[in-house]
């Protein structure tokens, strides 16, 4: 997955929220047009091609001054122009499962 693949895809509107994202940008006061303007203005930080569910990744972005985590892969493996993006989850690093928004820490 490129940043302007997903980008794009952002921009077109061609994406959904999962209802695990749905409840996490809610539980973590996260609108949707901060959420499009962090991927738009992020950057993939890890890959995970061999996901079970298909390619995801992880791309982080700020909110305001905030760095948020945003997990995304295709809700269809069908022709490009038909794919949708799928947002699988979004949330704030955190200590100590996160160092800082870039740097994995330990797991809890």
């Amino acid at each position: 997955m490129t940043i302007e693949k997903i980008r794009r895809k952002i921009r077109e509107g061609r994406y959904e929220f999962t209802a695990h994202a749905q409840q996490e940008r809610l539980e973590d006061d996260l609108d949707i047009a901060e959420i499009e303007a962090a991927i738009l203005d992020g950057e993939v930080i890890e890959e995970y091609p061999n996901d079970p569910r298909g390619p995801s990744c992880l791309v982080t972005g700020y909110v305001g001054t905030r760095p948020i985590h945003v997990v995304l892969g295709w809700a269809r493996q069908q022709a490009e122009l038909e794919q949708m993006l799928r947002v699988v989850t979004v949330y704030i690093p955190q200590p100590p499962k996160w160092k800082d928004h870039r740097t994995r820490g330990t797991k809890p």
